[in-house]
């Protein structure tokens, strides 16, 4: 299964992968939708919505367009929300830290690519000292389009130099995984909020839990010189 040649960059999302933060946002959607009179159950943000950017999510939530100024507001209030929930719990996902060390030990171009607007971003790459280990960061503002759509992972692999197809995405949602499948590129589905069967359906190469234990047939493909 292990395709070849080793890749030369790993692309990370951020909400669900480098962090473990997925369920906060969906309270947070959740609570603005009930504010807002709409009945939007989890499940919905967890399969439908995860990974797009809230200028395509707002309108679908809502079901109708949405006016710049209208967009902000809700926007705003709603990762407001989501950074209070999340803010106690703050912590990279177990053995982020050290594959992240390791990957740039052994050459690997890094890059986040994520829908997360700017302040969230921020909230998480420099809340937990993650951003030098990335010579890019790929936001919403960068595209015009978020996942499915493989704009964000195709736009890391410009910055970073490199062909889609040396490049392996790590990504949590449905929608990340497609993403990462019609951009080229490997998928590591990371199965903090969706189940493992699922991100092998959407078409995950490999799946693991967090970045403490990888499969040994893709630890051999990332680190062939050094297992």
């Amino acid at each position: 299964m292990s395709p070849s040649p080793r890749p030369l960059a790993a692309i990370f999302d951020m909400d669900g992968t480098l962090v473990d933060n997925m369920r906060f946002h969906v309270q947070a959607w959740v609570a603005l939708s009930r504010g807002l009179g709409l009945d939007a159950p989890a499940e919905r943000f967890e399969r439908e919505f995860a990974g797009m950017r809230n200028e395509e999510l707002l309108p679908a939530l809502l079901g109708r367009p949405v006016a710049t100024e209208e967009l902000a507001h809700l926007a705003e209030r709603k990762e407001r929300h989501y950074r209070e929930l999340y803010a106690p719990h703050l912590a990279p996902l177990r053995g982020a830290r050290e594959l992240l060390s390791r990957l740039r030990g052994a050459g690997f171009g890094l890059a986040v690519a994520s829908a997360a607007p700017r302040a969230n971003r921020a909230f998480v790459l420099d809340g937990l000292g993650l951003r030098p280990h990335f010579a890019h960061v790929i936001g919403a503002e960068d595209v015009s389009r978020g996942k499915p759509a493989p704009d964000l992972f195709l736009a890391a692999a410009r910055a970073l130099g490199v062909e889609p197809s040396a490049c392996v995405v790590f990504e949590d949602a449905v929608n990340g995984i497609l993403a990462a499948r019609a951009a080229g590129m490997l998928a590591v589905g990371v199965s903090t909020l969706t189940p493992d069967a699922v991100l092998r359906e959407a078409g995950a190469h490999w799946v693991i839990g967090d970045f403490a234990t990888l499969p040994r047939a893709f630890e051999q493909l990332l680190f062939a010189d050094t297992v």
